[in-house]
């Protein structure tokens, strides 16, 4: 059996890495390292992909979010609500932006933020919902763009884990997770569905004047050279990442279909055991892209579990150990441990498994009986 890996980048690269390297020395041969043409055919071929308008490449994908938000001109003190159960970097670009973060509570079931605990935080203040599509699978963005509309709030989503992902409506109808929202973001760090070989990240919005106030934004605020007529800062793409992406962007689907047919597969080995709750899938089964398999470990000894897995040279993780508001640096008195139950739980209960394209039988079924060998 070959060593499992947590994201096996080197055995995805071997698949293409003809087509990767020959990109790659395009970008050599022609030397145009920032805003070249793979940039360029990167973000048309993304627009294509997920049938939006305006796809506005950056760095990485922290800047995507708090470009986002620089872009709908929000102010200091406006109040942005965003889920407690997630990575910090939503956070972090709210407060760098002198704006305040409301953290509410997660769904159980999904991860994925809570409807109720949205409604519950709304006030006078709040300008904007920032939904994360975690660990693959789309929040409710029917009834978050409803909630939206009634208080006339923007929408970002933080597609970050969820590219390619399909969100279902009531009506049957689909769209991809990222043009949803007035905006979002995404990241293509490398371990991501879609990834990079370094940083990399972009903005989606189907709306024409916003788009061009953000692409002044990730420029130094330049629509022409040397006239700067917005604040902005330095978030560019550049062509050797892009080419890795288009690379890899025609393989996208492929790529989530094996990650969605590896978690069919731990759910199947896993799924009828009293102390273990696989992942929920909302809606049909392109609805979650898999970028992390994360169990619920009940009643159980959730670490004692992990400890067993790494012995055996099994890589896993949990995200997140640590809820948001209890983080040094967003503890706000304004919040109460009793507005966070879920959160609570999860933080003890889940464990992140290998999710890669690269998962094989043999390795599925090695730590699938790993895990109900320590569990018995």
């Amino acid at each position: 059996m070959n060593k499992i890996q947590m994201v096996d980048l080197k055995g995805q690269y071997e698949s293409i890495k003809e087509t990767v390297n020959n990109s790659i020395q395009e970008v050599l041969d022609t030397t145009t390292y920032i805003n070249g043409p793979q940039v360029h055919s990167f973000q048309k071929n993304l627009e294509d992909y997920l049938d939006c308008k305006h796809v506005i490449p950056c760095a990485n994908g922290t800047d995507a979010l708090q470009i986002a938000m620089m872009g709908l001109g929000l102010q200091p003190g406006d109040e942005v609500i965003t889920a407690d159960f997630t990575f910090a970097a939503t956070v972090e670009v709210i407060a760098l932006l002198q704006l305040t973060p409301v953290l509410v509570d997660v769904e159980p079931d999904t991860f994925n933020i809570s409807i109720e605990a949205i409604k519950k935080a709304i006030t006078p203040k709040t300008k904007a919902i920032v939904p994360v599509h975690l660990f693959g699978q789309a929040a409710d963005m029917e009834e978050i763009m409803a909630l939206a509309k009634e208080h006339n709030l923007y929408v970002i989503e933080d597609n970050a884990q969820a590219i390619g992902a399909n969100y279902k409506y009531a009506d049957g109808s689909k769209k991809k997770a990222g043009v949803i929202g007035h905006v979002a973001s995404t990241s293509f760090f490398p371990s991501k569905n879609l990834g990079c070989y370094g940083d990399g990240g972009a903005i989606f919005t189907n709306d024409d004047a916003l788009a061009h106030t953000l692409r002044g934004i990730v420029n130094h605020g330049m629509y022409v050279r040397y006239h700067h007529d917005v604040v902005g800062v330095n978030s560019r793409l550049d062509s050797i990442q892009a080419a890795v992406l288009n690379a890899k962007l025609p393989h996208l689907d492929n790529y989530n279909k094996a990650r969605q047919e590896a978690a069919a597969k731990y759910t199947n080995a896993l799924s009828n055991h009293p102390n273990i709750v696989t992942p929920f899938v909302k809606g049909d089964t392109d609805s979650h892209v898999f970028h992390q398999y994360t169990l619920r470990i009940v009643n159980a000894n959730r670490d004692g579990l992990m400890q067993h897995l790494l012995e055996k040279g099994i890589p896993c993780a949990i995200y997140y150990p640590i809820p948001l508001h209890s983080q040094k640096a967003y503890a706000d008195s304004r919040y109460n441990e009793s507005d966070f139950p879920v959160t609570n739980q999860l933080v003890k209960e889940v464990i992140s498994l290998p999710m890669h394209t690269e998962l094989d039988d043999e390795q599925i079924a090695f730590i699938t009986g790993s895990i109900l060998e320590f569990l018995k």
